[in-house]
């Protein structure tokens, strides 16, 4: 079961309150249709218990009230967008007040993209999921199919959604590199620094199951090793107990 530890990271707390918009109350009670879909698609959901179940639901409905979930040429039903808001809460579930100031609105294709955010035939497209930057600015994009894989009930050590959405919170301080200081603060940042690099190193000499793109920049492996830890904690603390120390501090969650 997941569970909050209440571990203080210096800074993180004044970091939250100012990335934090006032909490807009939930006015309808959340659907038992959508209680059914988290459940048999959304993993983290299942292990918590009741109360944190219905924390999470309130966050979950909370995200869908205030985002735009757009469809590109496909359909996005509800499905849809609670994958989407729990690809949000999940790596923020120990912060209640939390809502992505920097997210305006999620668009969803009907498959992968190309950086030029052409998709379908002739595109070539590879890319499952992206954060907008410049024109795209407050928008993040997914594959739904990608999103779908990503959520289907079981542990997992891949999330398309959990890896956009740890950029998002990666880019609050204005970089994406691996250290949002949301987070971690800067006497926790060499530290956390120098054990991506050890585990880096192992994923090179094929000593390590974490995904070799999390070799491509320190964002990356953030993002990359979020996905694992958040879909499969107990295989991820097995496999990899420092890291995993390190990142229960960072998001102040435990699985149990």
């Amino acid at each position: 079961m997941y569970g909050i530890i209440f571990f203080a990271v210096v800074g993180a707390g004044f970091l939250l309150f100012y990335y934090s918009r006032k909490v807009k109350p939930i006015t309808s009670p959340f659907p038992l249709a959508w209680v059914e879909i988290l459940k048999d698609k959304v993993h983290f959901y299942k292990k918590l218990d009741p109360v944190g179940q219905t924390m999470f639901e309130i966050r979950v409905q909370r995200f869908i009230n205030a985002k735009r979930i757009t469809g590109v040429a496909t359909e996005v039903d509800d499905t849809i967008k609670l994958l989407v808001a729990s690809s949000a809460i999940i790596p923020t579930f120990a912060f209640p007040n939390f809502n992505y100031p920097n997210v305006n609105e999620v668009l969803i294709y009907p498959n992968a993209f190309n950086k030029n955010f052409e998709t379908g035939e002739g595109a070539d497209g590879n890319i499952l999921g992206m954060v907008g930057n410049r024109f795209m600015k407050g928008i993040v994009i997914f594959s739904k199919p990608a999103l779908l894989a990503s959520f289907n009930g079981k542990a997992n050590t891949f999330n398309v959604g959990i890896h956009e959405f740890v950029h998002l919170i990666d880019g609050l301080d204005g970089a994406i590199d691996g250290v949002p200081e949301m987070l971690i603060n800067n006497s926790f940042a060499l530290p956390w620094l120098t054990e991506v690099k050890k585990e880096m190193s192992k994923i090179r000499n094929n000593k390590s199951d974490i995904n070799p793109y999390a070799l491509t920049n320190e964002a990356e492996f953030l993002a990359v090793a979020s996905e694992y830890f958040f879909d499969a904690p107990e295989k991820f603390e097995r496999k990899h107990p420092a890291l995993y120390a390190y990142m229960e501090k960072i998001f102040q969650q435990e699985a149990g």
